[in-house]
């Protein structure tokens, strides 16, 4: 019923391609099955410990990306259920997505488990770190590129980093031109690949691009207004990303400077309510784009310049640079000991998230100094991945 109300509000010839990327593994259903999840936390006792939460804290929603200083940072990079709630649900969270990554990967129930305590232990200190530490230190605190390496204790895994941090160096606009347009009439117009990137003929789904990039800049610094007014938008198309995305009404907008040589892509996502909001309460924002902006801004260590939000038609969008600098770790290529490394960088970098919004003190009081906390999340995370698998064998033979 929580997946059939959300596919109601969706576009509906997107919906099969939703279901199609949710059948594929019961790790890519819990993906797409974040209100699922929000749905069963709700249910469960809490301690009373609210922050900033991301609402979606899986481990393919941490990633590398460029600060605007332009050094590369890890941190969560996924915000559109952002939403003020209990600090427990975004541990268990991550703590199950890696039990259920580690299984897609034929990995042992020992393996698993190892790879969720990690995640867990690696939260509790690093609150407990900054529980020690002044206000502003918390928020200027981040997890460079360099520390997450040091966390992969294999020659494998420092060299399976070190091509990511390659690649997002690599991924920019100017790197994205080539692969995303090809030229019509002496100028770069994107490619079609429909269903996944396609020109619509009127309106773009639902939005227009020069509509939403004119409307959008009014939420942005003067100073960021001053560099967007050197471009224009040449084209923009709908983009289908992600697996619980499929089916809102994003898009991907094509900007140029001067030149074909200086673009500019930024892109467009449709900001609904979030998961979590029937079992929290409603935002404090009435637009919901706006909830994802600020929720991103007091969580992450350091934000694009260009993110920003905007309402048209009665619907929020939120919009980013669609690559800058970003890249993310590819779970397909870890040992079990190299999950585990990731799974301790992600439970710091949402530790430091938590922090932030949060009350460090408190939470870390809470957890306590042993290892009772990250044994809990782990008992869970096995449990909550085995119930993910029913649920994945359910939803493969009702769709």
């Amino acid at each position: 019923m929580v997946l059939a109300d959300q596919d109601s509000h969706r576009i509906a010839d997107l919906v099969p391609i939703r279901h199609e990327r949710m059948r594929e593994s019961p790790f890519a259903f819990f993906r797409g099955a974040a209100a699922v999840m929000a749905s069963d936390l709700a249910t469960s006792p809490v301690s009373g410990l609210r922050v900033q939460a991301c609402g979606d804290a899986h481990l393919l929603n941490f990633g590398v990306f460029a600060t605007p200083e332009r050094t590369l940072v890890f941190d969560v990079n996924d915000f559109d259920e952002t939403l003020p709630g209990s600090f427990e649900w975004d541990v268990k969270r991550l703590a199950a997505s890696v039990v259920l990554a580690g299984r897609a990967r034929g990995f042992s129930g020992q393996e698993c488990e190892a790879a969720a305590l990690a995640a867990g232990a690696s939260y509790t200190d690093r609150i407990a770190e900054a529980a020690t530490m002044g206000h502003l230190d918390v928020w200027y605190r981040r997890l460079a590129v360099d520390d997450l390496l040091l966390l992969i204790d294999s020659p494998h895994g420092r060299a399976v980093g070190e091509k990511v941090v390659r690649k997002a160096h690599q991924s920019t606009s100017l790197g994205a031109l080539d692969k995303l347009t090809h030229i019509v009439d002496d100028q770069p117009q994107i490619l079609d690949d429909p269903p996944l990137v396609q020109h619509l003929p009127g309106r773009l789904g639902r939005l227009d691009g020069m509509s939403v990039v004119d409307h959008y800049q009014r939420s942005v610094a003067d100073e960021v207004q001053a560099v967007l007014g050197r471009y224009s938008v040449v084209d923009w198309a709908r983009k289908v990303v992600g697996v619980g995305s499929v089916g809102t009404d994003d898009a991907i907008v094509l900007m140029l400077g001067d030149d074909a040589s200086d673009p500019l892509f930024l892109q467009v996502k449709e900001a609904v309510a979030s998961v979590l909001e029937p079992h929290v309460g409603a935002s404090r924002h009435a637009n919901h784009g706006q909830r994802v902006v600020t929720g991103q801004r007091l969580t992450q260590a350091s934000s694009d310049i260009f993110l920003g939000w905007t309402t048209l038609d009665g619907r929020d969008y939120y919009i980013r640079q669609l690559r800058d600098m970003k890249g993310s770790v590819p779970i397909e290529k870890l040992s079990p000991s190299e999950l585990a490394s990731y799974a301790r960088g992600c439970g710091a970098a949402l530790a430091d998230g938590h922090a932030r919004s949060g009350d460090s003190v408190a939470i870390s009081a809470y957890l306590g100094s042993g290892p009772a906390f990250g044994r809990a999340i782990c008992r869970f995370a096995v449990a909550y991945a085995d119930q993910t698998e029913r649920d994945h064998a359910r939803f493969c033979t009702s769709t």
